[in-house]
């Protein structure tokens, strides 16, 4: 018996391992037969070939391209980003993210053929267009990633048929409109990202019958209204990101109720009121909690004190009506690694070391609030960022001396004396120091700055710093010196700052001529502004790079030529050379920057046209172009302003201040431009000149008709023309500058009337005819009609109000409009009259034309007049976020006019000169 069955274990053992080396073979022929199969090899090599493959990494060294690995000789399952099933051969997963494909994805496209596809991941892409209804096709989809692929338009419906998604990821793209409902059927989501993109509407209701979601992020769109009330029914959601977007109202209390909610942002949106969240439970999951930047107001809620895991807290900008804060509240989060109260509106004096017992903080942001620093003070939490910007501090707070952890400090804007201690240098992380808007005057120690230091960033501007100038560290990327009282020349020992990418020195005394060893980090060097101050000379061609993106060298003594070594910065996006000696014709060569934004010549000694005959200038990506103040000449051609794109079309503003600080942003501190509008010279700071597009000529000998493809720039705001020699009609196609704020075509030998059609440019603020030729009525009931009568004066044949001369009296007076219909009757009666027959048709054409033409004398005629209307200034935010709002109101407001007499531009003291500035 015992025989029989060790028997039988052995045929056991046998039958199992023949048994597994059958089905291993079985398995392998299988694999061996399926994979690649022929379908799916050739719909995969026709989609590679539905894109142009091209990129380059920032350093110019070309990019491993996955697609151009592919080999048709190779199993296309081995290929790089792809996946098969083992036992089907079918591609379920092909990933090809940042792989610089170009080109639109077709809605035909041989990608819809791979049918069994699980995961698609085409992220980091340029396929700039519309998403196709035909991605539903992909049926099995589980993952679906198009991340920052330029996508543009709706969402298209047909997602709501990939009932099987868990992942969706369309974020940073361009995709517009609202969610569509039949994203609610897509009920086994679990992720969902939309984040920068522009997609309106209310929050989407749909959202709510998604039960399995755990992530939503929405942010960086343009949602608005309120939350729904029962945020609850998201029960498992971990992860809530709707930051900055134009949500209002209260935040409803259910969304805190949601017991796994661990992330919660909620910043740069108009929520207000009190917040009200009702009896929270201190053993709520919450950690992340970001409610900065909205409308709150009223005491910061004692609740926050439960909330005991936050280790991210974000209240800054919240409005507590100039009351006391309780800062005690805070104490009890002990796990707090991250603390913005930034800007609370509160009356308290704070004393610093209240904040001594958070061990483990390591960003803290108090700016705004008024606090006392005892030269005591020990904080023992590893603060690596440190913000105490306006805070009232007189003396340099020595308790940083013990913060070895410190790697970003920034004290602006305080009132701190003296000199900048030498041991500040000696902190072994610090990286990026912001001392600016104090009243230093220099640095401890003989030599500055001490060379041991890591510094990549040094912002001491808007100072008292004066010689010796300091001595910078090798590995300065950003410095940032303008404002102070520097003199002499410009210290050859900044040459010896290879890693140098920004250089501001704006706004202090420096004379001499620009130093020519700038080639020694010509190729790194993107930002060199020099503006006002006495520089002379030329400017040496050496110290062109051509990383170089934004160039100011206003309001120096530069003479020469414009350095034709521009013409190898082909990423350039600002000149500004303004109120210098250069002497020099029209640089036509500018034309080959396309990426150019914005273009002052204004206030030198250029001369010439600015036109060739059969020559196109095409600025696609300009905004600003100002040449006022030279001495141009001849004649510019009808298509003068054909192909410049971005006056013609809305499209996005872009930050032209280069350069983006590691581990925190400049924004678009540096950039200046002085503009002429609303017959007021203004000084644009920073960001907010970004959302002008102007075109100033003004102050030349150009001649000829004002160029009819003016009219194509819909997007213009200021339009000057002033003090040429323009003549000919005003067109009446300027009635197509629908956003045209401030038109100035005074002290020209403009003749004939000036169009009614002007009348229909609602947001035209402010216009200046004075100084022509012209005739006729000034057309009643319009904008125009808001204008002082020194908008008109000396045209002696220019009638009706605001002017005193009027056009005629009783029965004899026929306005300019009536003539202008009659023309067109006599032009259309005539044709008819032509058309009747031939030979002694046309005699009779003639006669009823005349009889019909003076007949059509006794037809009085009637024009409905669109009445004035100007919106008020409305209330402007003081953050930087709403730069743009501030110059949209800041546009429409009535200034006064007493100041300006006849001159064509006057510099005025505040209010009338307007100095905007972009704070970090």
């Amino acid at each position: 018996m015992m025989h029989s069955c060790s028997q039988r274990r052995r045929m056991i053992r046998s039958l199992c391992l023949i048994f597994s080396i059958y089905n291993s073979v079985l398995v392998f022929a299988s694999h061996a037969k399926h994979l690649c199969r022929p379908d799916q090899k050739e719909a995969l090599w026709e989609f590679k070939s539905e894109f142009y493959v091209h990129g380059f990494h920032s350093d110019g060294t070309p990019v491993d391209k996955k697609t151009e690995r592919w080999k048709n000789n190779i199993d296309c399952c081995s290929w790089d980003g792809i996946s098969c099933d083992p036992k089907t051969g079918k591609v379920v997963e092909l990933d090809l993210t940042d792989s610089f494909l170009n080109g639109p994805l077709r809605s035909n496209s041989s990608l819809f053929r791979l049918q069994h596809l699980h995961i698609l991941n085409l992220g980091s892409n340029n396929l700039s267009g519309i998403l196709p209804d035909s991605i539903s096709n992909l049926k099995y989809l589980r993952g679906l990633s198009l991340s920052g692929c330029s996508f543009y338009g709706q969402i298209p419906s047909s997602l709501g048929n990939l009932s099987f998604l868990t992942n969706l990821d369309l974020s940073h793209n361009d995709f517009v409109g609202e969610l569509p409902d039949s994203m609610g059927n897509l009920k086994q989501l679990t992720d969902l990202g939309l984040d920068h993109n522009k997609i309106s509407g209310d929050f989407p209701h749909v959202l709510l019958n998604m039960s399995e979601l755990t992530q939503i992020d929405i942010g960086s769109n343009q949602f608005e209204g309120m939350l729904p009330a029962n945020m609850s029914s998201l029960s498992k959601l971990v992860y809530f990101d709707i930051n900055e977007n134009s949500f209002y109202g209260s935040i409803p209390p259910s969304l805190f109720m949601i017991p796994s909610l661990i992330q919660l942002y909620m910043g740069r949106n108009s929520f207000s009121g009190p917040l009200e969240i009702g009896n929270i439970s201190s053993l709520s999951t919450l950690g992340f909690l970001a409610l900065g930047e909205n409308n709150f107001n009223g005491p910061i809620p004692r609740f926050i004190s439960k909330l005991v895991g936050l280790w991210y807290l974000d209240l800054a900008l919240w409005n507590t009506e100039k009351g006391k804060v309780d800062f005690s509240i805070f104490l009890h989060l002990k796990s707090l690694t991250f603390l913005d109260l930034s800007y609370i509106n509160t009356r308290s004096r704070v004393d610093l070391s209240l904040f001594s017992d958070l061990m483990s903080l390591g960003y803290l942001d108090l700016s705004g609030i008024n606090l006392k620093v005892s030269p005591t003070l020990h904080l023992l939490s590893p603060i690596e960022i440190l913000t105490l910007s306006s805070c009232n501090i007189a003396e340099f707070p020595k308790f940083l001396e013990m913060q070895t952890s410190l790697s970003y400090l920034d004290i602006s804007a305080n009132q701190i004396k003296g000199q900048v201690p030498k041991w500040l240098w000696r902190l072994p992380l610090l990286r990026y120091v912001n001392i600016s808007q104090n009243s230093f005057t220099g640095f401890e120690g003989s030599a500055g700055i001490i060379q041991r230091s890591e510094i990549l960033l040094l912002d001491i501007s808007s100072n008292t710093f004066q010689d010796p100038f300091p001595l910078l560290p090798n590995s300065t990327k950003f410095f940032l010196g303008s404002n102070n009282q520097f003199s002499g020349k410009i210290p050859k020992t900044i040459c010896k700052l290879v890693s140098l990418d920004t250089l501001v020195l704006s706004d202090n005394n420096f004379s001499g001529s620009i130093p020519r060893c700038f080639e020694n980090f010509s190729t790194k060097l993107s930002v060199m502004h020099l503006r006002n101050n006495s520089l002379s000379g030329t400017f040496p061609e050496e110290s062109i790079g051509d990383h170089l993106k934004s160039l100011d060298l206003g309001g120096n003594r530069l003479s020469g030529v414009l350095p034709k070594s521009l013409i190898n910065c082909t990423r350039l996006e600002f000149l500004n050379v303004e109120n210098n000696m250069i002497n020099d014709t029209f640089p036509f060569w500018l034309r080959l920057l396309t990426n150019l934004q914005v273009l002052v010549l204004r206030s030198n000694e250029f001369h010439g046209p600015i036109s060739s005959p059969g020559f196109s200038l095409s600025f696609p990506k300009l905004r600003i172009f100002d040449i006022s103040k030279n001495r141009f000449t001849g004649v510019l051609p009808s298509y003068y302003f054909a192909g410049w794109t971005a006056m013609s079309l809305v499209i996005d503003i872009v930050d032209i201040m280069p350069s983006r600080f590691e581990g925190r942003d400049s924004g678009n501190l540096y950039n200046s431009v002085s503009m002429t509008a609303k017959g007021l010279v203004m000084e644009l700071v920073g960001s907010g000149f970004t959302i002008y597009k102007t075109i100033d000529v003004s102050g030349n000998k150009l001649q000829g008709d004002i160029p009819e493809s003016i009219s194509l720039l819909k997007e213009l705001i200021v339009l000057n023309m002033s003090n040429n020699a323009f003549t000919g009609h005003i067109s009446p196609s300027l009635e197509n500058l629908t956003n045209l704020q401030s038109l100035d075509l005074s002290q020209n030998r403009l003749s004939g009337e000036i169009p009614p059609e002007l009348g229909k440019l609602t947001f035209l603020a402010r216009m200046n005819f004075s100084y022509n030729m012209l005739e006729g009525p000034i057309p009643q009931g319009t904008q125009i009609q808001s204008q002082s009568s020194s908008s008109f004066a000396d045209n002696p044949m220019l009638c009706g109000v605001p002017l005193q001369e009027t056009c005629g009296r009783g029965d004899d007076a026929t306005t300019q409009e009536q003539e202008d219909e009659d023309g067109e009757k006599d032009q259309v009666l005539s044709w008819i009259a032509a058309a009747i027959g031939y030979v002694p048709g046309v005699f009779c054409g003639v006669v009823i034309g005349h009889i019909l033409s003076s007949y059509k004398r006794d037809c009085p005629n009637s024009k409905d007049v669109k009445p004035w209307s100007s919106d008020p200034l409305s209330v402007l935010r003081r953050r930087r976020s709403d730069t743009a709002e501030f110059m949209e109101g800041l546009c429409d407001m009535n200034l006064r006019e007493e100041t300006l007499g006849q001159a064509s531009s006057v510099r005025v003291v505040s209010p009338h000169v307007l100095l905007l500035r972009d704070v970090m």
